[in-house]
């Protein structure tokens, strides 16, 4: 048996060889969320800098016209025809918000985000203000289905209206109250219109099929519901945030950066090369 000072000693020993020899002992200690941040970079220039970001977004509305007209054109219902569209990443660009936080020691927050709703400085999507425009004047009506708190309403009433979409009023514009769940809120429009489109950045922007909790179900789910997207689903394109973030980190986002980077990673498929 060993003498009680030998065992600390042996304690002692073992736990530094240990956080000298483990990589992640070491990394949890040193990768912040700055480090995390810093992972977007690419993501956040490609969308502000790209042509290709914009060409998917004209793509996008220049396809939701083209859907649109052939719902209106076959449409013989009693009810009007209306479309519902998410805000964020879908109508507006809040790129300036996400690229604000890179060289940062924090990440979104609440806080942070309510100031730039108020500031009202998103963009308008590529496309987005000519196509909700010509819905309206075309005798549909444009609902926007946002999980925007409604701390953040008048800011962004205000932001919408300045940008020239049309239909921005209490009746249309729909914030998230009691819950992030959009499916009652949709349900709620459908009980007076006939909808001819949903648009979004983010598959719960679509329909409560969307609503899972693993990307596996995710990935069944697009897969049942192929046939719609380009028809009544129009997607736009945001790599930069989404659901598909918590869902990749097992839905913790109490994470650290470290073990939010490694998770990242892990969901890579990865080739290497023969040697």
């Amino acid at each position: 048996m060993l003498s009680s000072s030998l065992r600390t000693v042996t304690l002692v020993t073992a736990f530094l060889v240990g956080s000298i020899s483990s990589p992640a002992f070491a990394e949890d200690t040193t990768f912040t969320a700055k480090n995390l941040n810093e992972q977007s970079v690419l993501a956040a220039t490609w969308m502000q800098a790209s042509g290709e970001f914009k060409a998917l977004s004209y793509q996008a509305f220049n396809l939701a016209k083209m859907q649109f007209d052939a719902f209106s054109d076959s449409h013989t219902g009693n009810k009007k025809i209306a479309i519902v569209v998410d805000a964020d990443e879908a109508v507006i660009d809040n790129g300036a918000y996400q690229a604000w936080l890179i060289d940062k020691d924090f990440g979104y927050s609440s806080s942070t985000w309510a100031k730039w709703m108020d500031a009202g400085e998103a963009t308008a999507m590529p496309g987005a203000t000519e196509f909700l425009n010509y819905v309206a004047k075309s005798g549909g009506e444009v609902f926007y289905v946002t999980n925007r708190k409604v701390v953040g309403l008048e800011g962004t009433r205000k932001n919408l209206i300045e940008l020239g979409f049309p239909n921005v009023d209490d009746d249309h514009l729909m914030l998230r109250t009691s819950t992030s769940d959009k499916e009652p809120r949709r349900q709620a429009v459908q009980a007076n219109y006939d909808i001819a489109l949903f648009i979004g950045d983010n598959l719960n922007d679509f329909s409560s099929d969307f609503h899972t909790k693993s990307l596996e179900d995710t990935l069944a789910a697009v897969e049942k519901n192929k046939a719609l997207f380009g028809t009544q689903f129009i997607m736009l394109p945001n790599p930069a945030y989404g659901d598909w973030e918590g869902k990749v980190y097992d839905n913790n986002w109490g994470a650290s950066p470290a073990e939010k980077s490694q998770m990242r990673k892990d969901r890579l498929r990865i080739w290497e090369p023969a040697e």
